[in-house]
């Protein structure tokens, strides 16, 4: 009887972590699809492109600034990092992401005059957001259009929301054109990579932001 009772926790035990290896598998297979939350469009103040995987996002930003949702397009601005006090050791040029991303807009049409460059500079995803809250805020703006790669929207939405809150509102809109597979991102190095990120800042984030950028 015993032996009996021993098979019987066995087989329910085995069942457990069989379920809880196909919860955690279907977990991971679909993580990257739940990261992508694009919202629908309205019109804004302004069209913001996030830091990061230039041109994409410039390009994006252009399509939406043609396509009329909004009279300006806004760049920000990145904080020196370690790679640009290197180049400027070695005396060599070095173009930053946001000047790459406004001769982008501008070769796709956006005029000169309808960009605008955000300061101070920022260093991640949280300055960029409570800089840009504090803009529009000042300009009595409702709306934004914030522009940026397809899996970093969920954890831009959630940074909003605790920043700035449901007013003024965020529209999250991704790079169509990024090369990515959030379907399928564990096929390719760089979604692993950009999988991997946004999770654990997603983690960062609710635990109330303790990883701080290199000083």
């Amino acid at each position: 009887m015993a032996f009996k009772r021993l098979g019987r926790r066995l087989l329910v035990l085995l069942a457990i972590v069989a379920l809880m290896a196909g919860a955690t598998l279907y977990a991971l297979r679909h993580v990257g699809r739940w990261l992508v939350t694009p919202d629908p469009l309205q019109h804004a103040r302004a069209i913001v492109v996030l830091s990061g995987v230039t041109p994409f996002r410039a390009m994006e930003a252009a399509d939406l600034y043609l396509q009329g949702w909004a009279p300006e397009v806004w760049l920000l601005r990145d904080k020196n990092n370690d790679a640009d006090a290197a180049f400027a050791r070695l005396g060599v040029e070095h173009p930053s992401e946001q000047d790459y991303d406004q001769k982008v807009l501008e070769r796709l049409g956006v005029p000169s005059q309808a960009i605008r460059i955000l300061e101070p500079p920022t260093t991640n995803t949280l300055s960029e957001i409570s800089l840009i809250g504090d803009e529009l805020r000042r300009q009595g703006g409702d709306k934004i259009i914030l522009v940026t790669s397809p899996v970093h929207t969920r954890r831009s939405k959630f940074i909003w929301q605790h920043v700035v809150g449901d007013h003024p509102q965020a529209i999250l809109r991704l790079a169509s054109a990024e090369p990515t597979d959030p379907d399928h991102w564990w096929r390719s190095t760089q979604d692993i990579q950009d999988v991997g990120h946004e999770v654990l800042g997603l983690i960062d984030a609710h635990l109330g932001f303790v990883a701080h950028p290199r000083k």
